[in-house]
């Protein structure tokens, strides 16, 4: 079983607000997020904690469990661990993308996938004309040093540590926007019009 985990817990200081339920094209940023991701894994968690309450309501009718970070606060590394503690034991590998991404391509998690079905290595991340970004695959093996991680960083040190065990999904597009400030989301609302 392949499991996705969207991160969704950011308390959005550049934003002033909660960036996640803000509308892009008629749904909230992060419904955008999680939709792409549902729809190429067998179970989606999604990571809590800044507005949890209205974060999971944006969600709508994307099927997923919502995982609450008490410690949002602390950092990226806080909410891969209680994704990866909420996993069950018949998870293969999970994929991993940002709730503040919304024009993440879900062809692009599907092929990640498809690299991890064929080779099994540790790590499958996209490249995006060379820069490495989300989403990216961790098989079951990995979820120890995951569980261990700490600070704002995220998984960034397991790939950069040992570069042998990634395989790269080369991706002919820009690394998709993060969505940190109204200006942001006012390009992807002018990119989409």
């Amino acid at each position: 079983m392949i499991a996705g985990i969207l991160l969704a817990a950011g308390g959005a200081r550049r934003f002033r607000s909660q960036k996640l339920v803000a509308p892009l094209d008629g749904m909230p940023v992060v419904r955008h997020s999680a939709a792409a991701l549902a729809s190429a894994v067998d179970r989606l968690i999604v990571v809590v904690g800044s507005q949890g309450s209205e974060v999971a309501a944006a969600l709508g009718d994307v099927e997923a469990e919502i995982v609450e970070n008490p410690e949002w606060e602390s950092g990226l590394a806080g909410s891969l661990r209680c994704g990866i503690s909420a996993l069950s034991e018949d998870v293969d590998a999970v994929v991993v993308t940002l709730g503040d991404q919304p024009t993440i391509d879900p062809g692009l998690i599907e092929a990640v996938v498809q690299v991890w079905g064929q080779f099994k290595p540790p790590i499958v991340t996209a490249r995006y004309r060379n820069t490495p970004a989300h989403p990216v695959l961790f098989s079951r093996r990995m979820f120890g040093e995951l569980l261990a991680l700490e600070g704002d960083a995220g998984a960034r040190l397991l790939i950069d540590r040992t570069p042998s065990r990634v395989l790269n999904v080369d991706y002919d597009a820009p690394v998709p926007r993060d969505v940190d400030t109204p200006e942001d989301l006012d390009t992807l609302r002018g990119e989409s019009a």
